[in-house]
């Protein structure tokens, strides 16, 4: 059996924000039924342990959460939370006495083009979250600020980033600065349990746009896969409005059907001897980083 150290579940692709750095799906919004995320975890069972409720969408926002962590829970899968952050302080006794849950990353760069007032008050909510986690919990908490633009030395980000930071250090108590230690766009342990990442912004591929390269390296299908919120599977992350669609979980016998097809297998042999057959993936520049081209400065998209 196929084992991958990731299964992208997306349980809604609907957002109460606006970012710009995440484009609103193309696709109609919707929140997964319980009864569904029940079927997919049947069938996924033995392929992972690791559930990362992201691709689109703010999975805080879906009303029946609770059940989700606790049937995760239940069926032996350990789950991780990409979030904006936006419900933290809302749903904090939820999250904080879930066992289900493992990681929980927060996008710190979806308030950063709000007023100060709001974006003090996020954060304030933001770092109360973290340090009541770190206190009564074994939560692994990921702050993000991926908001860099690549060979722009005078980014006004790293301005916005360096009140971030200072608001980072003061609101944990933290011994040193921060901005000194992400001077190169790294991610470091700050904490115990508690990472700060620090990285360049990337753009979603678009099946639309112009060829980026047909050579290079991917770990889509290889360490990860990804079900979108109507049983609609592809091979990362990435692929928000399903153009590299393998079939549908909910149409298939068994998981095998899918990550065993042809199209599945032609890709990964594909990115074996580095050749990009899928369009979409001639067209994703995050997958560069996988070739060396920058190096360093990310991390992977949970």
């Amino acid at each position: 059996m196929k084992k991958f150290k990731r299964v992208y579940i997306e349980i809604t692709n609907t957002c109460n924000l606006n970012c710009s750095f995440c484009p609103p799906t193309k696709r109609a919004g919707a929140f997964m039924e319980l009864e569904a995320f029940e079927r997919i975890l049947d069938k996924i069972k033995g392929y992972s342990q690791y559930l990362y409720f992201h691709v689109k969408g703010e999975p805080l926002l879906h009303p029946e959460l609770k059940g989700f962590l606790e049937m995760s829970f239940e069926k032996g899968f350990k789950v991780n939370i990409t979030t904006n952050g936006t419900r933290l302080h809302e749903l904090k006794e939820l999250l904080l006495t879930q066992p289900a849950i493992r990681q929980i990353n927060i996008s710190l760069q979806s308030f950063e083009h709000q007023p100060d007032s709001l974006q003090k008050e996020y954060m304030e909510q933001v770092l109360q979250f973290v340090k009541e986690a770190r206190e009564r919990t074994q939560i692994i908490i990921e702050l993000r600020l991926w908001n860099l633009e690549l060979e722009k030395v005078e980014d006004p980000a790293y301005g916005r980033n360096h009140e971030l930071l200072k608001c980072i250090e003061q609101g944990l108590q933290l011994p040193k600065e921060l901005q000194e230690t992400l001077s190169e766009g790294k991610g470091v342990k700050i904490a115990d349990r508690i990472y700060l990442s620090q990285s360049y912004e990337f753009e979603w591929p678009d099946i639309k746009r112009p060829v980026i390269s047909t050579k290079g390296f991917c770990y889509g299908l290889r360490q990860q896969i990804a079900i979108l919120v109507d049983g609609t599977v592809v091979p990362c992350c990435l692929d928000s409005e399903g153009d590299l669609s393998l079939g549908n979980i909910f149409e298939v016998v068994s998981f095998e059907e899918i990550v065993d097809s042809s199209t599945a297998t032609a890709l990964v042999e594909g990115f074996s001897v580095r050749e990009v057959v899928a369009p979409l993936c001639q067209r994703c520049g995050y997958r560069l980083r996988f070739d060396g081209v920058s190096e360093g400065f990310g991390a992977n998209k949970d």
